[in-house]
């Protein structure tokens, strides 16, 4: 298992190639954002997903949200549908991380015109939270909200993204509008997200929308939760 674990939180003053390690005071009424990366290399590589992320954290940071990052490949997830595996299983420290979170990012590559593995299995053990309630009869992640971020250079965003957002409804989180950024480089072409000498005026406007739309809705569902189930 890699010996170094990226777990990264970072505060308004945010860029979109922030590296920053460490914690900040959150106001009690700030909204939280985490970054799931699943990226299918562990730190420290270098990774496009993780770069999309920081300038997805650095947008909302510019809308009053604290974000951090958790790089699933540093931890053991190990496969299943429940919240806790048993011993040697750290997803339910990751778990944690998404409970107390207002917003949850879901950043992937693309391979084979798929979400990576390491991105369908942290949706796996999402799937437990379906059966998992509160007081009033609601998912737990119901009133949060998810949104997705898609690099590679092969098509396959747009794929990536429906299948995300059809997960994330299904485990209770709420869907912003235009939920999702992405970069696809030229087919068949060699080029990462992380090689660009720039990012795309279209993709940080993209980026700079959702961030938008999802601290908005955030806030919405903050203040006025779903009505109770029972």
């Amino acid at each position: 298992m890699p010996a170094t674990r990226s777990c990264t939180t970072s505060g308004l003053s945010a860029s979109p190639d922030h590296r920053a390690r460490g914690s900040v005071v959150v106001a009690a009424e700030q909204l939280r954002a985490v970054a799931l990366v699943c990226t299918l290399k562990p730190s420290p590589a270098e990774s496009s997903s993780q770069l999309m992320a920081d300038q997805v954290l650095a947008e909302l940071a510019a809308n009053d949200v604290a974000g951090s990052t958790v790089r699933i490949a540093d931890f053991e997830v190990r496969p299943g549908v429940s919240a806790d595996e048993g011993e040697g299983d750290e997803w339910p420290q990751i778990r944690r991380r998404i409970i107390d979170a207002d917003i949850v990012l879901l950043a992937t590559p693309t391979w084979l015109g798929h979400l990576s593995s390491v991105a369908q299995r942290a949706l796996e053990r999402l799937d437990a939270e379906l059966s998992d309630t509160d007081d009033a009869g609601r998912p737990v992640m119901l009133g949060k909200v998810g949104i997705a971020a898609v690099v590679g250079n092969e098509d396959g965003a747009h794929k990536i993204v429906a299948d995300t957002f059809q997960a994330l409804d299904d485990i209770g989180f709420t869907i912003p509008a235009q939920g999702c950024t992405y970069w696809n480089g030229e087919a068949m072409g060699g080029t990462d997200f992380k090689d660009l000498p720039d990012t795309p005026e279209a993709v940080r406007k993209t980026t700079a929308a959702m961030a938008r739309n999802a601290a908005h809705l955030a806030r919405l569902l903050r203040a006025n939760q779903y009505p109770a189930y029972q």
